[in-house]
């Protein structure tokens, strides 16, 4: 069900020293590196350590989850759900190829301010 999770930290690299550190014991290490973000796993990228964004009500904590879905349709009956309960649409469902070819994911926000996908990896 869970595909993956990104939490913000104020210094990526020092929080991905501990990381490194800290997941090793579980066979877990660093999986990838995307600009400032640095994503940690046992095979693929669970984790994913990004850069606090600062705002006017000091530091921002946006906790994003990623919910696996087992094809591209569900993705997208996620995302019509999710704005029929009213949650705010960042992102329709696409493919984002800058993540990798078969990347078809969509991004709603929850009544919270979370960010939460729904994801599927297969074409």
């Amino acid at each position: 069900m869970l595909d993956h999770i990104a939490i913000q930290v104020r210094d990526v690299a020092a929080s991905a020293r501990f990381y490194d550190v800290a997941l090793a014991p579980l066979g877990g290490g660093r999986t990838k590196t995307f600009g400032e973000n640095v994503g940690f796993g046992t095979t693929g990228h669970t984790l994913w350590l990004v850069p606090a964004a600062d705002g006017d009500d000091g530091p921002a904590r946006e906790l994003h989850v990623a919910f696996t879905a087992p094809d591209r349709a569900a993705v997208d009956a996620f995302h019509a759900a999710a704005v029929a309960a009213g949650a705010e649409s960042l992102h329709a469902p696409r493919v984002w190829p800058e993540y990798h070819p078969s990347y078809y994911g969509a991004f709603v926000r929850d009544p919270d301010g979370n960010n939460v996908e729904a994801v599927c990896h297969t074409p």
